[in-house]
């Protein structure tokens, strides 16, 4: 056997699988799963490592997973963030083999070890890493060696992997800040949007850990700590005596040398609500006393704990209060596989070429409209295009409305006037529902609800109600009230699209020198009593001409061709007038003299009847009823096939007995409407 193998009375040894054989110098345990029955026979025994020397307990921990590799996991503390956790938890050794420019460094392995591996002493890792291979096959202690798919860490600057490796940090205590800044947020002193995030807070300040906020970056605010440079020099960085660290603002007299750290980014940026106006160096000045706190705080639920937390701790802990009332949290942007969008993976679009292809309110518009409050977005080119979509409608019904002749009239149309109640009732609706929504917090909603009035209701109804035509002029008094209607839409739409809506607000009317929408209120006037009745009787006259659409879509009767509509209390119908111009159609209510060719609809309880006469070929219709007839007497046949079957009736299960009788009746109605309508024609 080889010098420095050993195995038990029984021969076994215990195998691990590692990707940096070259960290072995470092290795401090083996663990094990605790259930994993093929290494039970390990439990509370030692072990040696090969090439070292060191004798190693082995230790157990459901860290590690059953069933993967050997199921002995080499635990290496200075060089592996998992592994550090298991050296925390179970108090092991930590030995650091590499130098800060990743040379190995056998000074700090044990004294009576040191002829082992001196050999290895400031080979570089990958060097060494070939070496400890060779040597372990040497020795006979390489069992296989495979290719395997790793994820390593590469710099971005220097694109080489990245070595995990202890080094002496800054830390601050975080329990106490834990501890005032967990109530505010659980009792809704400071409201979370949407609330299911204040789990996440809670959890997180509930198993907080000390704060690590120092850098070794070259930019950032440097750590206000300075060393004596002599002693510093005898003592060497890790071994500098903690009681003669000065921290100061300034530095120190004397040959002091200040900590070659920088603060962690989020150190700094915890104190931005209260540092943006002076609070730190003049904590009672004017305008820190107007504006803190503030209101409201947007960001993204992945800075949980990095920003928003800490903003929380650094206020209640600096100034005795909350830094902000309510924190309003964005979903995030994800492709199309669900993988978050960022520079590392390429999978981000250059927001500049969207502009350039969508334009800027498109591109906002689209990811406004597809964003509930801390949902992911799974982002495609068709929500921008969506964006843009709805930006070149807002123009052409701007173009549509600036391109009428309009005459001075101080009256307008019965219909124009009708039009005008409804759809101040409409707005007035929607500007209520969007106020609500946004003092819940419910943006993408509220978008929707804007999105929705103005391509359904004042492009798809309103417009329509009011359009003059053909070469008709339009009366100043439906001009007039258009005009402010498209002002008020501009208004509810700026916050999420203020570039096309301030350009257009400004070609609405002349304004004046450096007006903008973005000073302009929303309006909010609580729906009175008739327009309540109004939005309801305009509804029921949208059914009407609904109705009659489809009939014209199921005959192939084009728009421009006038119908007759029948239904009773037509003469005495309010909307008679805007019913007609929509639908195309004469409102008749003496239905004597119509014949039985009509198609029929219902809307409510009542019955609407269009005659049918000059839009029905009899034979044709006949041909097809016909057809339509023996295919349903088919039906019937085959069903009744089945119920007449003592077997099937008394052997089936009773639901497809039931389903069998309900075909049966449902055929027969069916037949009979049938036969209805062929009796009509003939007649």
């Amino acid at each position: 056997m080889p010098e420095g193998v050993y195995k038990d009375e029984k021969g076994y040894y215990c195998v691990v699988a590692t990707t940096r054989p070259e960290t072995i110098f470092g290795d401090i345990a083996v663990c094990i799963n605790p259930k994993e029955e093929k290494n039970q026979w390990l439990k509370g025994k030692h072990v040696i490592v090969p090439g070292v020397g060191r004798v190693i307990p082995i230790i157990e921990d459901r860290y590690v997973e059953i069933g993967f590799g050997t199921g002995c996991l080499k635990v290496t503390p200075a060089h592996d963030v998992n592994d550090y956790a298991l050296g925390q938890k179970y108090n092991l050794k930590t030995i650091d083999i590499f130098t800060p420019d990743a040379h190995l460094n056998m000074d700090t392995v044990e004294e009576e070890l040191q002829p082992n591996v001196r050999k290895y002493h400031g080979m570089d890792r990958f060097d060494c890493r070939k070496q400890i291979v060779e040597d372990l096959q040497a020795l006979g202690l390489v069992e296989k060696i495979e290719d395997y798919d790793n994820k390593v860490g590469y710099s971005e600057r220097t694109n080489v992997p990245i070595e995990p490796r202890l080094s002496l940090q800054w830390f601050v205590k975080m329990q106490h800040f834990a501890d005032i800044a967990l109530p505010p947020v659980m009792n809704d002193d400071i409201v979370f949007y949407p609330a299911k995030y204040k789990n996440t807070y809670r959890n997180w300040l509930e198993n907080i850990k000390d704060w690590c906020i120092s850098r070794q970056l070259w930019w950032g605010h440097r750590i206000p700590a300075y060393y004596d440079a002599d002693l510093l020099a005898q003592t060497g960085l890790e071994n500098y005596p903690d009681d003669k660290i000065i921290v100061s603002e300034t530095k120190p007299e004397g040959n002091y040398v200040q900590d070659e750290g920088a603060l962690d980014t989020w150190f700094s940026s915890w104190l931005w609500p209260i540092s943006l106006f002076d609070g730190i160096e003049h904590p009672d000045n004017k305008e820190i006393n107007y504006y803190y706190p503030t209101a409201d705080l947007v960001t993204g639920p992945d800075i949980i704990f990095f920003w928003v937390a800490r903003m929380i701790m650094a206020g209640y802990e600096y100034v005795g209060k909350m830094p902000f009332k309510h924190v309003y949290f964005t979903g995030i942007v994800r492709d199309k596989l669900g993988r978050k969008m960022s520079k590392s993976l390429g999978n981000s679009p250059d927001p500049l070429d969207l502009i350039e292809r969508f334009g800027a309110d498109g591109v906002r518009m689209g990811i406004l409209l597809s964003a509930p409050a801390g949902n992911d977005i799974l982002y495609d080119d068709s929500l921008c295009e969506q964006g843009r979509n709805f930006c070149n409608k807002i123009w052409n019904c701007f173009r549509l409305i600036k391109g009428w002749e309009v005459v001075e009239s101080q009256k307008s149309k019965v219909e124009s006037r009708q039009a005008i109640d409804w759809f101040d009732a409409k707005l007035g609706e929607t500007e209520a529902e969007v106020a609500d929504l946004f003092s819940k917090y419910r943006l993408s909603e509220a978008l929707m609800a804007i999105y929705k009035l103005y391509t359904d209701e004042f492009s798809g109804w309103y417009l329509e109600m009011i359009k003059p035509a053909y070469q008709q002029p339009i009366d100043s008094t439906t001009y007039e009230a258009t005009l402010a209607f498209f002002d008020r839409l501009l208004k509810l739409l700026h916050p999420f699209m203020p570039f096309i809506t301030e350009e257009l607000w400004h070609e609405l009317y002349k304004r004046k020198e450096g007006e903008s929408i973005m000073y302009q209120p929303l309006s909010n006037s609580p729906l009175k009593g008739e327009g309540e009745a109004i939005l309801g009787d305009i509804e029921t006259l949208k059914e009407i001409v609904s109705g009659v659409r489809n009939v014209r879509a199921s005959k192939n009767i084009p728009q421009k061709e006038k119908l007759t509509l029948y239904f009773e209390g037509a003469d005495t119908y309010e909307y008679a007038s805007l019913l007609e111009k929509l639908a195309n159609v004469a409102i008749a209510n003496d239905k004597s003299q119509m014949s039985n060719n009509k198609s029929t609809f219902l809307v409510g309880t009542v019955e609407y009847a269009i005659p049918m006469d000059a839009f029905i070929n009899v034979d044709e219709e006949l041909k097809k009823l016909e057809a339509d007839l023996a295919h349903q007497q088919g039906f019937l046949k085959g069903v009744m096939a089945k119920l007449s079957n003592e077997r099937f009736v008394a052997n089936a299960k009773p639901e497809i007995v039931e389903l069998e009788r309900k075909k049966k009746a449902d055929a027969e109605s069916r037949i009979a409407s049938i036969e209805e309508a062929i009796k009509a024609l003939r007649a």
